[in-house]
């Protein structure tokens, strides 16, 4: 080969080495330029969750701009805790981002979180802790062993709470309402239905439906920020819905909220005068026999009115001194209820109980409305924690088909406190605000409710949650009860 030629060839070979060195570190530099960036941005987002404060959290109250008011599209500030609406250019959100210098939001229907003013969506496990606090979830199997073992738990300030035994918020006069939540959060049927409609479908959720459930699987969420949870939306909904029959300026009666609950729910659940025809007939309708003089009719029931024998017209005792409450005259549960079923055979009775529910709702009549007061009757209520012989009030042949008396275990006892029953306000009239009304007076009613996991009892008075042996059962005036049939 010629010395010239073969010169070239050199030439040309170390020029495309160079070549193919130049290509491979210039993609060696955007490979490396990628890396720094995606680096970067994970940093950037790092620095960003940290800034999130848990402690001021709170996921409670009506969904709402705190600017504008509006109820659509709100996203939470998870540093301030703060609501806003949107997450776009010229937002109340994203003026917040920039003004305040808090830049990680959460949407409230969604629970999806992104990194404002960059308008950046966040996928990290360590955000689902508040996506579970706002809507918690929960499984067919963590709702079939709820009732099967006891599970502490711990908010943020270490602070220990039972789930399902928590307080709610008196937020003015509402303790009426709070007693009746408890009620229906702890009836298995009810709750089991309310924890398994968290997950969201295709289509529109009935509000009260949807306001109840979210409250309910926030008394039983394990994973809360704080002991207690507040009843703002459905107490909101409550009034809405009722025409303000049931008010937060004034105490009302929860016998009366209850009836009202039940049968809007079930109308809500698509229920109709069949029976079991919704999950509230299922737990609480029964049936009696109505005898008239002429005619027989059947009637269905959720709740036995008790009356109480008349109050003693000239006593010095008070409710409130445990020596003067051993004049107040006494009776027996189970005395009360032979109005529905006759005791010997040759005695007729008005009512006659055919059908016993799952569950029995007994209501206490102790207050006398008329046009000056309304008068409370004192007498004690005697009856046993378990086994009480519900059985023994149906016909005869009714107890032979089931070869043995149905008995009934006591799981919820609803309590008035005081002497009297807080008089309504009319509409028209302007409420006066003193203790009464600002919910910084002693709450009028309390509830107890046992604990299926160990059979221990709890008293729930407000955001006042302890334990109590079963005795203390009887130091107040019983107005509500809910008994469970032993299967």
């Amino acid at each position: 080969m010629p010395l010239g030629k073969r010169a070239n060839m050199e030439a040309d070979a170390e020029s495309a080495h160079s070549k193919q060195m130049k290509v491979d570190t210039d993609q060696t530099w955007d490979t490396e330029t990628e890396e720094e960036a995606m680096d970067e941005t994970y940093q950037i987002s790092d620095v960003y969750l940290d800034t999130i404060n848990r402690s001021n959290l709170d996921f409670d109250f009506e969904q709402q701009c705190s600017v504008s008011l509006s109820t659509t599209n709100i996203y939470a500030c998870l540093v301030c805790g703060k609501y806003y609406q949107g997450r776009g250019p010229k937002t109340h959100a994203y003026f917040h981002s920039i003004n305040d210098d808090h830049h990680v939001f959460i949407n409230l229907q969604s629970r999806q979180a992104y990194i404002l003013p960059d308008n950046c969506q966040i996928n990290s496990k360590s955000l689902n802790d508040i996506k579970q606090v706002i809507s918690p979830q929960y499984s067919k199997q963590a709702i079939a062993s709820l009732d099967s073992r006891e599970k502490q738990a711990f908010d943020l300030q270490g602070k220990p709470y039972l789930p399902g035994f928590v307080g709610l918020n008196r937020i003015k006069s509402n303790s009426f309402m709070n007693v009746v939540i408890q009620l229906i959060a702890h009836v298995e049927p009810l709750r089991n239905m309310l924890l398994s409609s968290g997950e969201s479908t295709g289509e529109q959720q009935d509000v009260l439906l949807s306001k109840l459930s979210l409250l309910v699987r926030k008394i039983w969420h394990a994973q809360k920020f704080k002991a207690h949870v507040s009843p703002h939306e459905l107490v909101q909904e409550i009034v809405s819905l009722s025409k303000k029959r049931f008010r937060l300026d004034q105490e009302g009666d929860p016998y009366e909220l209850l009836i009202w609950l039940l049968n809007t729910l079930h109308i809500h659940l698509g229920g109709t005068r069949k029976r079991n025809s919704s999950i509230v007939y299922q737990a609480f309708q029964g049936e009696m026999l109505k005898k008239g003089s002429k005619t027989d009719r059947k009637m269905p029931f959720l709740a036995l009115s008790l009356e109480l024998p008349p109050k003693p017209l000239f006593t010095n005792t008070s409710l409130d001194d445990p020596d003067d409450r051993a004049e107040i005259p006494q009776v027996s549960l189970m005395t009360l209820l032979q109005r529905y079923g006759s005791a010997q055979p040759e005695q007729i009775s008005m009512l006659q109980l055919t059908k016993l529910p799952r569950y029995i709702i007994c209501h206490i009549k102790r207050f006398n409305k008329n046009e000056f007061a309304v008068e409370k009757n004192p007498t004690v209520v005697n009856f046993p924690v378990r086994n009480l012989p519900f059985g023994q009030l149906l016909p005869q042949d009714t107890r032979e088909m089931h070869g043995r008396d149905t008995t009934y275990d006591l799981v919820i006892n609803i309590c008035h406190v005081g002497e009297q029953l807080p008089q309504s306000t009319p509409d028209t009239a302007q409420p006066d605000v003193t203790a009464e009304t600002t919910g910084s007076g002693e709450s009028p009613f309390m509830v107890y409710i046992r604990n299926e996991a160990n059979g221990k009892w709890f008293m729930l008075h407000d955001l006042q949650v302890k334990p109590i042996m079963p005795q203390m059962l009887f130091l107040s005036d019983s107005y509500i009860q809910v008994w469970k049939r032993n299967d």
